[in-house]
């Protein structure tokens, strides 16, 4: 914990300053390893891979606990992201495996902040530090909403529940 404490200082934004600020310890882990489509041609994984595998890990995060990202987009909600705030610290090259974890920060209103970390899988080289807001917006009409619906709510409860455990 006091080598991510480290690595936390360190960081840029205040966007990404104040991560960990959960009370969860709670991280969902998403292996990823860079295939020749994530590279540059010197083998460097392009800076965008990042955030596809943030993405990833999201709706792999969400699909563990049983909430289908479909199933939100039935419910006439969409999440798009609004804020991204993406710390940069080594870079991952052809062939590496990482992990990325995640864990939902909050839910504030229509706001949803998810956190992310990628690194190595023990732990010992930090690569990446995120952090991702979305926000609840209306299907039909492509507004934001003022509240989350219930059913929707009730999904975001369940994803703190079993996130917070």
């Amino acid at each position: 914990m006091s080598e991510e404490k480290q690595n936390n200082n360190q960081l840029p934004t205040s966007a990404i300053t104040n991560q960990s600020s959960s009370t969860s310890e709670y991280w969902f882990e998403y292996p990823v390893r860079a295939q020749p489509h994530h590279t540059d041609y010197l083998g460097v994984v392009w800076h965008g891979t990042y955030i596809a595998w943030m993405e990833e890990a999201r709706v792999e995060c969400l699909r563990s606990i049983g909430v289908e990202y479909a199933d939100l987009v039935a419910l006439g909600c969409d999440l798009p992201v609004v804020e991204l705030s993406v710390r940069y610290h080594r870079s991952i090259h052809l062939g590496m495996v990482a992990v990325v974890r995640t864990r939902m920060l909050e839910a504030s209103g229509v706001r949803i902040d998810w956190e992310y970390v990628i690194d190595s899988p023990d732990r010992q080289d930090l690569y990446v530090t995120a952090k991702v807001t979305l926000v609840a917006v209306d299907r039909e009409r492509g507004k934001i909403l003022r509240q989350l619906p219930a059913n929707v709510q009730d999904v975001l409860a369940k994803i703190s529940a079993s996130l917070n455990k």
